[in-house]
């Protein structure tokens, strides 16, 4: 019997696969990709404007055509022709966007039990064409996964790879593990991560003089850099000081209310405080902002301008510490039942040792600061936008219940909190990350000239961000039937067309049989099974 019930189970886990449409593994590129009747969203600021035919040959935009006008019949005489072996794709009335860039996708985790595959269905499920990761297992791993990303070999966006300040591998080991305590240390550990291929850096702080020294050398190299100024250093180096040094994007928001301190020079920390402590941390960073200039005075006003001076990136990453001021909307966020793995969920709960899982005590009071730091946070942001500074999108998912993919939607919405209007929140998920990280040339817009990365949906995204969620939105129609729209219809990278709800599905095939394993239910952290 219970090899019965093991082979009904397994079938069950199965038979969804044979619904699957071959374009989950990715179809092309072609000769001649025509996309058909689509309202495009360009990515740069532009309103939408359709109906338009994009002809793609290889991986390369060719042409971009208006082929009529709204409620008018489109003529064949107006459209490109299609060649022969071309292939055409019906997106009649959908919308299609650029691919959008996650300026913060780290690639799993050991602890999380997240694996690349997993990580990557759930990425490219939302549109999520370009990666920036910003440290991982090793460099070596991740620029295995970059190089078959590049040959279409996997479902895998575009990736770029940012090893950790001081990470080494058994190849890569220039300083034999030596650890990097002098500035000519840091810049032979510089000069050794360009050689070894990675696209940048990602520090975490260090001593003044190291940082100075490892990012005049980075920037010598033309490579570019991000940092999460953590606290163990930021007394002394905060973002001002590594944007004058070169850094190009900063991560979070560590390091800028220490830049905006005006009558302090470090956090104001209780005096038990213990920063290995999770509960300690997350606790006190969320009564930061209160403790920096406010806004629009001459100390808040210096910092943003000297920042817009620099051309410096702010990535962020509103998303990943909103449960600091909602807990239980992150924790029942309606995605984790199907779509969240075990080990994840497992992470996700209160500890004293999982990164992230700080709920030790977290209550009413927690959340009311967390929710004034947001206010204070968001209005440098979108100050910082207006007068013309580079904001993009990045999730650091696979922490703090917050779920790959998943979480960039809804970065997303938190830029629209912020005050960006919606066609700004898209032109920082796409043309804003490609000029970040110096591929504003060959992505992030709609161009002639440009890589065919495109994202397409059938519901309109400016009316309502949630249509690009992978559950999609809640609509009741007028015949008081309540129904799912939206959801990514079409992720295309490359040129390479991907079934986006067909890998949603394959994920879901991926947890189902996990929790098949493991005989796991999901429960909320506390309560019994």
């Amino acid at each position: 019997m219970k090899f019965i019930r093991t082979g009904v189970v397994l079938l069950l886990l199965l038979c969804p696969l044979l619904s699957i449409s071959q374009s989950v593994t990715g179809d092309g590129p072609f000769s001649q990709l025509i996309i058909r009747g689509v309202m495009l969203i360009n990515g740069d600021g532009s309103p939408p404007r359709g109906p338009i035919d994009i002809v793609v040959e290889g991986n390369k935009i060719v042409s971009i055509n208006v082929v009529g006008y709204p409620g008018v019949e489109i003529k064949d005489s107006s459209r490109p022709q299609l060649k022969e072996g071309g292939k055409e794709l019906d997106a009649t009335g959908m919308y299609l966007l650029p691919g959008f860039v996650d300026m913060h996708g780290h690639i799993g985790g050991v602890a999380q039990g997240a694996d690349w595959d997993y990580v990557f269905k759930l990425w490219m499920a939302h549109g999520i064409t370009t990666i920036r990761e910003p440290s991982g297992r090793s460099i070596d791993w991740t620029l295995d996964l970059k190089r078959r990303s590049e040959k279409n070999e996997i479902v895998a966006p575009r990736i770029f790879a940012y090893t950790g300040f001081g990470q080494t591998t058994d190849k890569f080991n220039p300083l034999n593990d030596i650890p990097i305590s002098t500035p000519e240390q840091a810049r032979e550990w510089v000069r050794a991560n360009a050689k070894n291929g990675a696209d940048g850096v990602k520090f975490f702080g260090a001593e003044p003089e190291i940082m100075a020294a490892a990012l005049d050398e980075n920037k010598k190299l033309g490579l570019r850099s991000a940092c999460h100024h953590a606290q163990m250093s930021v007394a002394r180096w905060n973002v001002l000081h590594s944007a004058r040094a070169g850094l190009t994007t900063m991560e979070h928001w560590y390091g800028l209310p220490e830049a905006l301190f005006s009558d302090r020079t470090v956090q104001n920390y209780p005096l038990d405080y213990n920063y290995q402590n999770e509960q300690n941390r997350f606790e006190e960073a969320g009564k930061l902002w209160e403790q920096a200039a406010k806004p629009y005075t001459d100390k808040w006003n210096a910092v943003m301008n000297e920042l817009l001076d620099l051309d410096f990136t702010i990535d962020p990453t509103f998303n990943i510490y909103e449960a600091s001021r909602d807990l239980q909307r992150a924790r029942r966020a309606e995605w984790h039942e199907d779509y969240t793995m075990p080990s994840l969920w497992k992470f996700y709960e209160p500890s004293m040792v999982s990164h992230g899982s700080y709920w030790h005590d977290w209550g009413t009071e927690q959340e009311i600061a967390w929710k004034r730091n947001y206010q204070l946070w968001m209005t440098f942001i979108n100050e910082y936008k207006n007068r013309g500074g580079r904001v993009t999108v990045g999730s650091d998912s696979g922490f703090i219940y917050q779920l790959y993919g998943f979480a960039y939607i809804r970065e997303m919405e938190l830029l629209r909190e912020s005050g960006f209007h919606p066609l700004e929140v898209i032109r920082s998920a796409t043309l804003n990350g490609a000029e970040a990280l110096g591929w504003g040339d060959k992505i992030g817009s709609v161009q002639v000239g440009k890589l065919a990365d495109f994202v397409i949906v059938e519901e309109n995204p400016l009316a309502n961000l949630k249509v690009l969620y992978g559950t999609g939105a809640v609509r009741l129609t007028e015949e008081n039937e309540v129904v799912r729209v939206g959801g990514v219809k079409y992720t295309i990278k490359d040129g390479v067309i991907y079934d986006a709800k067909a890998l949603l599905r394959r994920v879901k095939i991926m947890v189902d049989a996990e929790k098949a394993k493991t005989n796991w239910k999901l429960t909320q952290p506390g309560m019994q099974n």
